[in-house]
């Protein structure tokens, strides 16, 4: 499965040297999810190569993830891949590739099973980022574009021109919008069906990059657990697992969540937020920044970073950010303001009807 086109490459090289920062010496795990994704796989090895790196290659997939929990016991599938999180602690560098694949692949799996097994693979991303220097990547394929309701075409062009970005320029910019946010202390998201507030006092708001997900950018915080009040409801579907939980309403009092509902999967929404003690507060607030990613297309680790949009994260919170919940889940559900909604952060707009303010303020 070789590809001639030399953006592979490219984008090879920018997960190497701007994403990873390999140094010659340095260990690199390049975790391989689907087969589609193996020009990228072959890029990402070659240049780690020239970088004086060793990489080394895990092969995943949702359909194997699949077998284990239609064939397997609860032990089984409650069980945290041991050698992937080995590999955590023998690397210095993971590279995630993860390809895209049919959300409806899980149709007949029971929601607790899906549930539990989502929350052992949660102890892996847990590792990955408290042991390497990490990176993450969906790399579209045919699967991809059906669940954007896309071409393929269009989401290849759309994924390049949003990673093989001038980094020097678009880092400047992204940098300066994010300074005006510092020694803030309330959030105030308004929409449709939507009034929340909370606290960020104290805690710092991240510098826009690339590095951790690829393609970036956003500039996340980590607010105050017990300041969350009010409701959000999300124009597109919650995904996670393969699940999407479409008209997704959630609502908290003093940071403890009251009412969670959604038109589909609901079971399995409920059960996801009570993984843990954790799983139910919020981790994260996010602000999208990359105006080359124009189209939802159902999949967190795009949508979450595109230009006019906010996310939530339930769960696990950062601790870089000042952040203090635990939880074996980091949930990304994005808001899109493009249509309706305010972002307001001490009371001055930042983001209105999907138009980031900064430059007014």
């Amino acid at each position: 499965m070789l590809s001639t086109d030399k953006r592979w490459k490219q984008l090879g090289d920018v997960l190497v040297n701007y994403c990873l920062e390999v140094k010659p010496g340095q260990k690199v795990i390049i975790a391989q999810n689907e087969i589609e994704t193996w020009p990228l796989a072959l890029a990402t090895y070659e240049s780690t190569i020239k970088a004086g790196g060793y990489p080394q290659i895990q092969m995943k997939s949702e359909y194997l993830r699949r077998a284990f929990m239609k064939y397997g016991t609860e032990e089984q599938y409650s069980w945290a891949p041991e050698l992937e999180i080995l590999s955590t602690e023998w690397a210095d560098c993971y590279m995630a590739l993860r390809g895209g694949y049919n959300l409806d692949l899980f149709h007949d799996i029971p929601a607790d099973v899906l549930a539990k097994n989502q929350q052992a693979h949660g102890k892996v991303s847990t590792a990955r980022w408290k042991n390497t220097r990490w990176s993450l990547t969906r790399v579209p394929n045919e699967a991809f574009a059906q669940q954007a309701g896309l071409d393929l075409e269009t989401v290849m062009d759309m994924y390049f021109d949003a990673c093989l970005l001038d980094y020097s320029t678009a880092l400047t910019e992204w940098g300066r919008w994010a300074a005006k946010l510092e020694n803030s202390s309330e959030v105030h998201l308004t929409g449709k069906n939507t009034d929340l507030k909370m606290s960020i006092k104290g805690r710092p708001w991240g510098v826009p990059s690339a590095r951790g997900n690829m393609p970036g950018a956003e500039t996340d915080n980590a607010p105050l657990e017990d300041t969350v009040n009010g409701h959000i409801w999300f124009e597109n579907p919650g995904v996670l697992g393969g699940r999407l939980m479409h008209d997704l309403y959630l609502e908290w009092k003093d940071g403890k969540l009251v009412k969670a509902t959604s038109s589909s999967n609901e079971d399995y929404l409920h059960k996801i937020l009570v993984t843990d003690a954790g799983a139910s507060k919020v981790g994260e607030f996010a602000i999208g920044l990359n105006d080359k990613l124009t189209k939802f297309t159902n999949d967190i680790l795009w949508d979450e970073k595109m230009y006019g949009t906010v996310h939530i994260a339930m769960g696990r919170a950062y601790e870089r950010r000042g952040g203090t919940n635990q939880s074996a889940i980091h949930w990304d559900i994005i808001k899109d303001l493009r249509q309706e909604g305010d972002l307001m952060v001490d009371g001055k707009t930042i983001l209105k009807e999907g138009k980031l303010l900064f430059d007014e303020i």
